[in-house]
């Protein structure tokens, strides 16, 4: 409920709230089977302060969902600092890892990101964009990780990899099944391994 006249008010725990509840609300049902009603309610705050904060519910959207992307990111970068060695193809490998753990959490519903782009689509803002820039990030890592490899086309085998990522992505949200990852696990190994494989062992760990 919203808070009774005369409460102070914290201006950051309003927006952190409207954003949880958003999240919450936007990855369970989609961005436009959401209303903003339902998300003050949830919040516990009025329509008024959820526009205050950010003007609309498009612009809401787009920063639950740039918000999300920088938190798999920064988690994503985590799971990769944390492989023990130097190995560029265990990191690699460390990505598919912890998105096989994550197909497997109560609740997984595909990437919200992908979901809200596609939820979204052909409607105007920056949801396109932030999606675009998501995929972009993956594609950035696997990159650096395959050039430490010495790989003639890190870009090109990055976007290879990305692909299984988010295809795999799919798969496990549309089965409910956690499967996909270790296949796609398991793909990923091949195109590493057909890379050099005469010298994997030496270069990679």
């Amino acid at each position: 409920m919203p808070v009774a006249p005369g409460t102070p008010l914290d201006p950051a725990a309003t927006r952190a709230k409207v954003l949880a509840a958003a999240t919450d609300l936007f990855y369970a049902r989609g961005v436009h089977a959401v209303g903003v009603d339902e998300i003050a309610r949830s919040a516990g705050v009025s329509k008024l302060s959820l526009y205050r904060h950010f003007g609309s519910k498009d612009r809401l959207a787009a920063e639950v969902l740039a918000t999300r992307s920088d938190r798999v990111h920064a988690w994503l970068a985590r799971s990769v600092e944390h492989v023990e060695g130097d190995s560029p193809r265990a990191r690699i490998l460390a990505v598919f890892d912890a998105i096989c753990a994550w197909y497997g959490q109560s609740g997984f519903r595909g990437c919200a990101i992908v979901n809200g782009a596609t939820d979204t689509r052909g409607d105007p803002g920056d949801i396109p964009m932030i999606a675009r820039r998501h995929l972009e990030r993956y594609e950035r890592l696997f990159g650096a990780e395959l050039a430490a490899m010495g790989a003639d086309d890190p870009a090109g085998l990055a976007r290879q990899l990305l692909v299984l990522v988010e295809g795999a992505t799919v798969v496990a949200a549309i089965e409910g099944s956690p499967d996909a990852g270790s296949h796609a696990r398991q793909a990923a190994e091949t195109l590493l391994d057909a890379l050099r494989p005469a010298d994997l062992g030496s270069v990679a760990g």
